[in-house]
Formats: C-alpha cells, sequence, structure tokens
C-alpha cells in the first residue's frame, strides 16, 4: 500500500515519532511519502485532531481516506492510540477496517471591497465568525434559504458539521449531534441575549450571514485558520460537494468513542 504520513512536528508528534512510523509502514512493504498524490492508497494523521483537520484539508474533494493516529490530547477525530497502532496496522493490510464518511461545510465569504472575488473556505468541523480580541461584540444578521432568522450580538457565531458539534461548539454550550445525521448546527459565542440558543438546521439549506463591527473587521476561521474580514462582508454556507472518509477500528462505535472522550461512567 501507498500511505501519505502527515504530522505536527512542533507537537506531540516528534520528528523522530514521524520517523519510527515511516520505519514501520516501511518494514511491512508499504510505501510512505509525505507529499498526496493521486496514487495514494490512505492518509495518515500522526498528531491531535487539529493535525487531523489540517490532514482533511489536504486531502479535500480526493476522497482518500484518512487514519488519525492520537498523540495529542482529546482526539474525537485521531482515535487510534499510539499502542494500538501495530494491530491496527496489520488490520488495514488484512482489509478489517470502516471507512465512515463525515460532511464538510463550504463557505463563501464576499468582500464588500472585492464583491467578484469571493474567497472559498471548506471545514470539517466549524466555520467560525468572531470578534478581534480587544474588540466590541459584533452584529450577525443570519438568514436562512433567502429568509431571516434573527441578528446575534456576541462575540461571534459558529456554524458546525455533526463533526465539529464536540469541538469549538461544545465548550460553548452546543449540543452533541451524531456524525452522519444531515444537520449544520448554529451556536452563538457569549451571546448577548441568553435567549440565543443553539439551532440546529437541515444541511440542505443555505445559511447567510452578514457581518457589522465597529472595528470595522472581523474573523472568519475554517476549521481554527483565520483571517481577516471587513465588515459588511457577506458569508453564504452550504454542504460542499463531497465528504471527508474516515478510516476506524472494526467495531469501534461513535458511541464508545463519546463515552470515552467525555469520561462518561467514570
Amino acid at each position: 500500500m501507498k500511505f501519505a504520513l502527515f504530522g505536527h512536528a512542533r507537537g506531540a508528534a516528534t520528528p523522530s515519532a514521524l520517523r519510527d512510523l515511516q520505519t514501520l509502514l516501511e518494514t511491512s512493504g508499504d510505501e510512505v511519502v509525505d507529499v498526496l498524490t493521486p496514487d495514494v492508497d490512505m492518509v495518515i494523521s500522526l498528531g491531535g485532531d487539529g493535525t487531523f483537520l489540517r490532514s482533511a484539508e489536504k486531502v479535500g474533494s480526493t476522497g482518500i481516506p484518512i487514519v488519525g493516529i492520537n498523540t495529542g490530547h482529546l482526539g474525537f477525530l485521531a482515535d487510534v492510540s499510539p499502542d494500538e497502532v501495530d494491530a491496527f496496522l496489520q488490520c488495514i493490510h488484512q482489509g478489517q477496517y470502516e471507512v465512515r464518511s463525515r460532511s464538510v461545510l463550504q463557505a463563501e465569504v464576499v468582500s464588500p471591497k472585492a464583491p467578484s472575488r469571493p474567497r472559498v473556505l471548506y471545514a470539517l468541523n466549524e466555520v467560525a465568525v468572531t470578534k478581534h480580541d480587544s474588540a466590541s461584540m459584533i452584529s450577525i444578521q443570519v438568514a436562512v434559504n433567502g429568509e431571516k432568522l434573527t441578528t446575534y450580538h456576541s462575540d461571534g457565531l459558529l456554524v458546525c458539521t455533526p463533526t465539529g458539534s464536540t469541538a469549538y461548539s461544545l465548550s460553548a454550550g452546543g449540543p452533541i449531534i451524531h456524525p452522519q445525521s444531515d444537520v449544520m448546527l448554529l451556536t452563538a459565542v457569549a451571546p448577548h441575549s441568553l435567549n440565543m440558543r443553539p439551532i440546529i438546521i437541515s444541511d440542505n439549506k443555505e445559511i447567510e450571514l452578514i457581518v457589522d463591527s465597529r472595528s470595522g473587521h472581523f474573523l472568519v476561521a475554517a476549521d481554527g485558520q483565520s483571517a481577516n474580514s471587513d465588515t459588511g462582508s457577506r458569508i453564504v454556507l452550504r454542504k460542499a460537494p463531497y465528504r471527508i472518509n474516515v478510516v476506524k477500528q472494526t467495531g469501534s462505535t461513535w458511541f464508545s468513542t463519546l463515552r470515552k472522550k467525555m469520561n462518561w461512567g467514570i
């Protein structure tokens, strides 16, 4: 098999850990590369969920499945522990694994200064629209399929996939959603009104945001990768035309991972 190996050299996945994994794969007769090409069979992400998200960004619409080996912290996406690697790689060679697809968000950011050149972003977890650290709260007008929903006055707004419901949204008070649900989640970050509760809508809808900020700009982040945007910008979010394929151990379920990561029952 041909594997593309990605890791975060400055984090828990040190260069030596990457080299050890490469040696293990090559000993099994596999080819290992660090550049994604169409003939790659599988991507291995060595690190935490952040590294997995960067790997998913590289994979994009290719459909190449991703294995997440967790050398980070929580690990909802990268859920293969280091002591399971040898056994799991043997299972992969024997075809004893499962591939589960996850939905992706697409966001078009249209600046009033360049309306004909929208910036297109993709996110496996969430698109976050937030204020700058020192700025006042921002106002975010929200419409769903052209119908006004509300205006959020808050530090920000998260539009999440079901996969992203256990990420930033969870810490902001959002619900946990099964990853195979065909929905999107809107969660406000520190809203001015306590009446602003998280909302779940079908992912066949189109969400439009218009953002106003006293400072004249705000941040738009796709899976944590942020960039400045101008006040008055319009952000159109919809389900992306592709999904990300995640490799899981046979018999491993989302519910068992949830119990383990959330320490339920302990």
